[in-house]
Protein backbone atom coordinates (compact mmCIF):
# COMPACT_ATOMS: atom_id res chain seq x y z
CA UNK A 1 0.00 0.00 0.00
CA UNK A 2 3.06 2.17 0.85
CA UNK A 3 3.50 4.83 -2.38
CA UNK A 4 0.31 4.31 -4.10
CA UNK A 5 -3.56 4.35 -4.06
CA UNK A 6 -5.42 1.19 -2.45
CA UNK A 7 -7.44 -0.43 -5.32
CA UNK A 8 -10.85 0.33 -4.05
CA UNK A 9 -12.79 -2.19 -6.73
CA UNK A 10 -11.07 -5.47 -5.18
CA UNK A 11 -12.30 -6.15 -2.18
CA UNK A 12 -9.29 -6.38 0.47
CA UNK A 13 -8.88 -8.16 3.99
CA UNK A 14 -6.38 -6.92 6.56
CA UNK A 15 -5.27 -9.30 9.61
CA UNK A 16 -4.27 -7.52 12.19
CA UNK A 17 -1.85 -8.63 15.19
CA UNK A 18 -3.40 -8.44 18.78
CA UNK A 19 -1.30 -5.27 19.83
CA UNK A 20 -3.97 -3.53 16.92
CA UNK A 21 -1.53 -2.31 14.66
CA UNK A 22 0.97 -3.35 12.53
CA UNK A 23 4.39 -1.55 13.48
CA UNK A 24 4.21 0.88 16.14
CA UNK A 25 4.16 4.74 15.46
CA UNK A 26 3.08 7.10 18.13
CA UNK A 27 0.17 9.29 17.82
CA UNK A 28 -0.66 11.89 20.33
CA UNK A 29 -1.68 9.58 22.85
CA UNK A 30 -0.65 6.28 21.99
CA UNK A 31 0.25 3.62 19.23
CA UNK A 32 -1.42 4.65 15.91
CA UNK A 33 -4.06 2.09 14.57
CA UNK A 34 -3.71 1.19 11.09
CA UNK A 35 -6.34 2.11 8.06
CA UNK A 36 -7.99 -0.79 7.18
CA UNK A 37 -10.01 -1.76 4.27
CA UNK A 38 -13.02 -0.88 6.63
CA UNK A 39 -11.35 2.46 7.11
CA UNK A 40 -10.55 3.54 10.70
CA UNK A 41 -12.14 2.20 13.74
CA UNK A 42 -12.52 1.11 17.61
CA UNK A 43 -14.30 -1.31 19.49
CA UNK A 44 -14.76 -0.92 23.43
CA UNK A 45 -16.23 -2.92 25.62
CA UNK A 46 -16.86 -1.59 29.33
CA UNK A 47 -19.22 -2.46 32.23
CA UNK A 48 -22.09 -0.62 32.19
CA UNK A 49 -22.62 1.28 35.71
CA UNK A 50 -25.58 -0.29 38.19
CA UNK A 51 -29.00 0.45 37.14
CA UNK A 52 -27.83 2.44 33.56
CA UNK A 53 -29.18 0.01 31.12
CA UNK A 54 -32.40 2.45 30.40
CA UNK A 55 -30.51 5.43 30.37
CA UNK A 56 -28.34 3.52 27.68
CA UNK A 57 -31.29 2.61 25.94
CA UNK A 58 -32.33 6.06 25.80
CA UNK A 59 -29.67 7.35 24.75
CA UNK A 60 -29.67 5.86 21.57
CA UNK A 61 -33.24 7.31 21.12
CA UNK A 62 -31.65 10.35 21.92
CA UNK A 63 -28.74 10.16 18.93
CA UNK A 64 -32.14 8.82 16.67
CA UNK A 65 -33.79 12.09 16.88
CA UNK A 66 -30.86 14.02 16.71
CA UNK A 67 -29.98 12.67 13.54
CA UNK A 68 -33.66 12.64 12.61
CA UNK A 69 -33.95 16.38 13.42
CA UNK A 70 -30.59 17.30 12.49
CA UNK A 71 -28.55 14.68 9.64
CA UNK A 72 -25.39 16.95 9.94
CA UNK A 73 -25.00 16.49 13.73
CA UNK A 74 -22.48 13.66 13.83
CA UNK A 75 -20.62 15.13 10.61
CA UNK A 76 -17.82 16.44 12.04
CA UNK A 77 -17.14 12.42 13.20
CA UNK A 78 -16.45 11.32 9.36
CA UNK A 79 -18.27 8.36 10.12
CA UNK A 80 -19.43 5.69 8.33
CA UNK A 81 -21.17 3.40 10.92
CA UNK A 82 -21.55 2.73 14.53
CA UNK A 83 -22.86 -0.30 16.23
CA UNK A 84 -23.74 -0.29 19.96
CA UNK A 85 -25.03 -3.77 21.71
CA UNK A 86 -25.41 -4.32 25.25
CA UNK A 87 -24.58 -7.85 27.24
CA UNK A 88 -24.21 -9.65 29.85
CA UNK A 89 -21.01 -11.78 30.00
CA UNK A 90 -21.61 -13.05 33.45
CA UNK A 91 -20.29 -10.52 35.79
CA UNK A 92 -22.51 -7.95 34.65
CA UNK A 93 -24.44 -5.40 32.06
CA UNK A 94 -21.59 -4.60 29.16
CA UNK A 95 -21.81 -2.31 26.29
CA UNK A 96 -20.22 -2.38 23.08
CA UNK A 97 -19.02 0.62 20.98
CA UNK A 98 -18.25 -0.41 17.13
CA UNK A 99 -17.35 2.67 15.44
CA UNK A 100 -15.96 2.59 11.51
CA UNK A 101 -15.02 6.46 10.56
CA UNK A 102 -12.65 8.41 7.81
CA UNK A 103 -9.83 9.87 10.42
CA UNK A 104 -7.31 8.54 13.11
CA UNK A 105 -7.81 7.45 16.25
CA UNK A 106 -6.86 10.52 18.41
CA UNK A 107 -8.45 12.92 15.92
CA UNK A 108 -11.49 10.96 15.94
CA UNK A 109 -11.74 11.33 19.64
CA UNK A 110 -10.56 14.74 20.27
CA UNK A 111 -13.19 16.00 17.41
CA UNK A 112 -16.03 13.46 20.02
CA UNK A 113 -15.21 15.75 22.91
CA UNK A 114 -15.16 18.84 20.66
CA UNK A 115 -18.66 17.75 19.14
CA UNK A 116 -20.06 16.75 22.52
CA UNK A 117 -19.06 19.71 24.19
CA UNK A 118 -20.41 22.41 21.41
CA UNK A 119 -23.80 20.74 21.07
CA UNK A 120 -24.38 19.74 25.11
CA UNK A 121 -25.16 16.41 23.98
CA UNK A 122 -23.04 13.97 26.45
CA UNK A 123 -21.67 10.59 25.49
CA UNK A 124 -22.91 7.61 26.28
CA UNK A 125 -19.88 6.55 27.61
CA UNK A 126 -20.90 8.41 30.86
CA UNK A 127 -22.76 5.87 31.92
CA UNK A 128 -19.90 3.07 32.04
CA UNK A 129 -17.70 2.53 34.96
CA UNK A 130 -14.38 4.12 34.97
CA UNK A 131 -15.50 6.77 32.39
CA UNK A 132 -13.43 10.15 33.61
CA UNK A 133 -15.89 13.05 35.05
CA UNK A 134 -13.92 15.63 33.65
CA UNK A 135 -13.99 14.05 30.17
CA UNK A 136 -15.08 17.72 28.90
CA UNK A 137 -12.18 19.57 30.34
CA UNK A 138 -9.79 16.75 30.24
CA UNK A 139 -9.60 15.06 26.69
CA UNK A 140 -6.59 13.07 27.17
CA UNK A 141 -8.61 11.20 29.99
CA UNK A 142 -10.93 10.47 27.25
CA UNK A 143 -8.96 9.45 25.12
CA UNK A 144 -7.09 7.17 27.76
CA UNK A 145 -10.45 5.29 28.62
CA UNK A 146 -11.31 4.57 25.31
CA UNK A 147 -7.59 3.09 24.54
CA UNK A 148 -8.15 1.35 28.13
CA UNK A 149 -10.99 -0.12 26.40
CA UNK A 150 -10.69 -0.50 22.92
CA UNK A 151 -10.31 -4.46 22.07
CA UNK A 152 -8.40 -4.58 18.55
CA UNK A 153 -9.89 -6.43 15.50
CA UNK A 154 -7.76 -9.49 14.45
CA UNK A 155 -9.44 -9.11 11.11
CA UNK A 156 -11.29 -5.91 8.59
CA UNK A 157 -12.52 -6.31 5.32
CA UNK A 158 -13.95 -4.41 2.88
CA UNK A 159 -16.33 -4.62 0.26
CA UNK A 160 -15.25 -1.30 -1.35
CA UNK A 161 -12.34 -0.74 0.71
CA UNK A 162 -10.35 2.48 1.72
CA UNK A 163 -13.35 4.68 0.24
CA UNK A 164 -14.30 7.40 2.55
CA UNK A 165 -17.63 8.21 3.19
CA UNK A 166 -17.42 11.60 1.51
CA UNK A 167 -16.48 10.01 -1.51
CA UNK A 168 -19.49 7.38 -1.20
CA UNK A 169 -21.70 10.19 -0.60
CA UNK A 170 -19.90 11.99 -3.94
CA UNK A 171 -20.61 8.85 -6.20
CA UNK A 172 -24.16 8.41 -4.76
CA UNK A 173 -24.53 12.01 -5.95
CA UNK A 174 -23.05 11.67 -9.35
CA UNK A 175 -25.16 8.22 -9.63
CA UNK A 176 -28.29 10.58 -8.83
CA UNK A 177 -27.48 13.17 -11.38
CA UNK A 178 -27.32 10.30 -13.92
CA UNK A 179 -30.16 9.21 -13.27
CA UNK A 180 -32.13 12.55 -13.05
CA UNK A 181 -30.22 13.49 -16.60
CA UNK A 182 -31.01 9.65 -18.04
CA UNK A 183 -34.71 10.51 -16.94
CA UNK A 184 -35.18 13.85 -18.53
CA UNK A 185 -34.04 12.65 -21.33
CA UNK A 186 -37.10 10.00 -22.01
Amino acid sequence: MAGSEPDWTKPAAMAIPPEGYLELERGRYGPVFPRTPACYGFSIIAKVKEGREDVVRAYGKTIEKTIATSPEALAPLKLHYLRWNLFDIGSGLHFQYMGIFDTDFDKYTEDAVELFSATGITTVFTNLEGFPEDWKENPSAFVQFVREHQMPSFLEYGEYPYVTADEIKKALRLKASFSTMLDQMQ
